[in-house]
């Protein structure tokens, strides 16, 4: 069926309600607009939905949160497990509370129990609640740092991690099975909490999550020593971070929390900025504000659903605040806590350290210098969580720490995503522990680098929308993947690996291995000097991304470099 008689459809059919036909009623005239919102479905991906809000196919609206719903009700229901329930979190977003109950009701009309959230929470609390209450899985409705118009649904499993195969296979398949909206269940919320198929969730898991996240402190005599001490500056970015980050440092002590008030509260439209992303330098503008007046040891801002941590730290020597990027403050709590392991109980002789491969080739080094394993893992936080559970089945390998370059990181397996809470606290410990050897953590981030090296790294990406964007987010892929460059500025280029292709070509000897990671859209040069290239499409935006890192000899040389090859990053993608 055509786009504009599918349009025609939902115009007529008596299953949509009257404000959804007023909306599209409303476009009638705009050609362009109705092939936006009708020319394909919005794909249920092994994410999950992340899309614009409003009505048609291609948009995210309670008929697609419905459907998807019903999708993952039918795998539930396949592979037997009804009898444990689903727990449902939502963010501070424009529909998230009404996702998040018409998922409940879809399930719950299936026979599956909803455990739904009384009021937002982070993404990791979700996590953490699959676990705790036995789930077979999660939904969390966010769009995480996506702008306003932008909402999501995350599907998680028992485990806690997102979805990977084959359950994101199963689940995928069954969603594309309903091409019918009126096979698509619903029930009143009343007969589904007499059913006790619906339950309020809330206090009770919050309390215990905090617990798990103070079994994960290693210096608490540091913390009492001189945590009331720190300043510290913090910003919700109107997301869900406010309540859970103010608790637990408040309960572990640290009393100097200044607050932005601006952006403090709960705000689906992110008033105060353009793009609720904690890499945006736009993101900090009132935080660093703040912070000059307080004079803050260190400033913190979490994205909307608090998976995702950004970080500016004071230079005791300079006076400014210096951010961190994802890869900086990884490296910095990786070398933190496993120092930390090291120094208290011991490292265990299969301690692992995992990142993703568009991540920081210093936590290599970091695994190198403290003699554990560094396993690489694709892009998404899902595949950490897959590492962990794979560890525990398998009885071999213990989970150190692990952090993805996009600013997400996660201490201990009480939950299987990224923790911008734990990552919250983790910080202001390091900074209490350091502050006890007289450093900043702006001073042990420089340590660091005289020890390992001077690593660098470096992301570019273009925005492409719609339907032309996709193909030529297509058309660069295919470009490069067919046109093996020899040289990457000044760098020779010593394998190639595509992922999709599941590949690894030695450029010098032309000898071919595997990636042994799942296929992915995904290209990576190793190039010499210890500097490499990647190029992928992104999973959540309407953008293609380039990331590539060096090996400086100083601050200034890996400026240099690493600009060099940001230059020539940005050439590869027009």
């Amino acid at each position: 069926m055509d786009f504009k008689k599918l349009y025609e459809e939902w115009l007529t059919n008596p299953y949509f309600d009257e404000e959804t036909k007023k909306e599209l009623q409303a476009i009638k005239d705009d050609e362009k607009e109705i092939k936006e919102r009708f020319y394909a479905e919005l794909e249920f991906g092994t994410a999950g939905l992340r899309g614009i809000i409003g009505a048609g196919l291609n948009r995210m609206n309670i008929y697609t949160v419905r459907k998807a719903t019903q999708g993952l009700a039918n795998y539930i229901l396949q592979v037997g497990g009804q009898e444990k329930g689903v727990a449902i979190a939502f963010d501070s977003r424009r529909m998230s509370p009404e996702f998040a109950q018409e998922a409940a009701l879809c399930l719950a009309a299936n026979g599956i129990k909803a455990y739904r959230f009384d009021t937002l929470r982070p993404t990791p609390e979700l996590s953490y609640a699959v676990r705790k209450l036995g789930c077979i899985a999660g939904i969390n409705i966010t769009a995480s740092h996506n702008p306003p118009e932008y909402n999501g649904y995350k599907v998680y499993w028992e485990d806690g991690a997102q979805i990977t195969p084959p359950h994101d296979k199963g689940i995928m398949e069954k969603v594309r099975e309903i091409t019918d909206f009126n096979t698509v269940k619903t029930m009143d919320k009343d007969e589904a909490i007499a059913k006790g198929l619906y339950q309020i969730i809330g206090a009770e898991i919050d309390d215990a999550y905090m617990e798990e996240l103070k079994k994960q402190v290693k210096n608490l005599e540091a913390i009492k020593q001189v945590g009331s001490e720190l300043k510290i500056v913090y910003t919700p970015l109107h997301g869900t971070g406010n309540l859970p980050v103010r608790r637990i440092l408040k309960e572990l002590g640290f009393t100097n929390v200044y607050v932005v008030k601006e952006q403090e509260l709960p705000d689906g439209e992110f008033p105060t900025v353009s793009y609720p992303n904690p890499e945006a330098e736009e993101a900090f503008e009132l935080a660093l504000k703040l912070a000059n007046e307080v004079d803050a040891d260190l400033i913190l801002a979490t994205d909307p659903d608090a998976d995702r941590l950004g970080v500016y730290v004071k230079d005791s020597k300079t006076g400014n605040y210096i951010t961190l990027t994802g890869n900086m403050s990884g490296c910095l709590l990786a070398d933190y806590e496993i120092s930390q392991i090291k120094e208290k109980q011991g490292i265990p002789n299969d301690g692992a350290l995992i990142k993703t491969i568009v991540s920081s080739n210093l936590a290599d080094a970091i695994a190198k210098y403290y003699g554990i394993e560094l396993i690489e893992v694709l892009t998404g936080f899902k595949f950490i969580g897959q590492k962990i559970l794979e560890f525990e089945q398998s009885g071999k390998g213990t989970y150190l720490f692990g952090f993805e370059e996009s600013y997400g990181c996660l201490i201990g397996t009480y939950a299987r995503d990224k923790d911008a809470i734990v990552a919250s606290m983790a910080l202001c410990e390091a900074a209490a522990y350091y502050k006890t050897k007289n450093m900043t953590l702006w001073d042990a981030m420089i340590a660091m680098y005289e020890r390992y090296g001077y690593y660098k790294d470096g992301v570019q990406s273009i925005t492409l929308k719609g339907i032309e964007g996709l193909a030529k987010i297509q058309e660069i892929m295919d470009t490069l993947r067919n046109n093996t460059p020899e040289t990457i500025g000044e760098y020779k280029v010593l394998s190639a690996r595509d992922y999709k292709l599941n590949t690894i070509r030695n450029m010098e000897t032309g000898e071919v291995t595997e990636t042994g990671l799942p296929q992915s859209n995904v290209l990576y040069y190793d190039l010499s000097d210890d500097a490499w290239l990647c190029v992928r499409p992104s999973g959540t935006e309407p953008k293609i991304k380039l990331y590539y890192g060096i090996k400086g000899t100083s601050m200034e040389d890996a400026e240099k470099k690493s600009n060099a090859l940001g230059e020539v990053a940005k050439k590869m993608l027009q």
